[in-house]
């Protein structure tokens, strides 16, 4: 009896802790970005006159920021993750990476270990006072510009930078098939890019649209982010085809296949 008592004290001290250290990762995600867009990347804007470089620099603080801040995470264990073949993104240029779109952290995760990520991001997060110094000094491109949304793309991966996408538009709801947009499609099939395949799987859902910071599962959370194989928009074009849409179309269809996650068994204790 004193067994169960003592385990049940445990895990509500547990789950108060991981409460807590979420709260407190939040603070610092948000202080940080707001302090890095402030200062750092107005110093960078200050010293820095050639625009692509000031671009890369920015994105190479936020690459190593993210590490920081991920290792944190872990480091207070709020949760856990595993990476696979995350030397392949490393490797690319040129190309689109699309990615299932499980948690509020999965571009920060994959952000952490590209040299270069080039983001097509909500414009509602340009009114987000925490983060649109960021994505306007990181050069992201607003989803709202249409008109300037391609030419944007296609100027991006001729110089060798890679465009992370969510295809879904926003993250998926636990349990419920994912339904995905053609904005990825059609800008690979546009660009005629290649595609960079990544999977990410979470065992618990945690920081999903439907829940809020301090939603936190029973468990420690695993992530595990998979790089899987490079497609490219042309092999889904059928012979022919003068139409982009429809290429679009076919290349949605498989990448909706492509991007389910599946859980890589681990003996890792949580």
């Amino acid at each position: 009896m004193a067994s169960i008592v003592n385990a049940q004290q445990s895990s509500i001290l547990n789950r108060i802790w991981r409460i807590a250290a979420t709260g407190f990762c939040f603070a610092v995600f948000g202080l940080g970005g707001l302090l890095l867009s402030t200062f750092w990347f107005s110093t960078i804007r200050l010293l820095v006159k050639d625009r692509q470089r000031c671009t890369q620099l920015t994105q190479n603080s936020i690459r190593y920021s993210f590490k920081l801040f991920i290792w944190l995470m872990r480091f207070v264990r709020v949760l856990d993750y595993q990476f696979y073949n995350i030397d392949k993104l490393k490797q690319d240029a040129g190309c689109i990476i699309v990615a299932n779109h499980p948690s509020l952290l999965d571009y920060v995760f994959l952000a952490s270990c590209m040299p270069r990520c080039d983001c097509i991001v909500k414009q509602s997060l340009l009114h987000n006072v925490f983060v649109r110094g960021v994505i306007k000094s990181a050069g992201y491109i607003a989803n709202s510009e249409s008109e300037i949304l391609l030419p944007q793309c296609k100027e991006i991966l001729n110089n060798k930078g890679m465009i992370l996408i969510f295809p879904e538009g926003t993250r998926t709801t636990p349990g419920q098939e994912m339904h995905l947009q053609r904005g990825a499609a059609n800008i690979a099939v546009r660009c005629d890019a290649d595609i960079r395949l990544v999977t990410i799987h979470c065992d618990q859902p945690m920081l999903t649209k439907q829940g809020k910071w301090y939603n936190i599962p029973k468990m420690k959370p695993l992530f595990q982010i998979v790089v899987k194989e490079k497609i490219s928009a042309k092999d889904y074009a059928a012979e022919g085809d003068a139409s982009p849409a429809i290429a679009a179309r076919r290349l949605t269809r498989i990448l909706s296949q492509k991007l389910i996650p599946e859980p890589i068994k681990t003996n890792e204790k949580k």
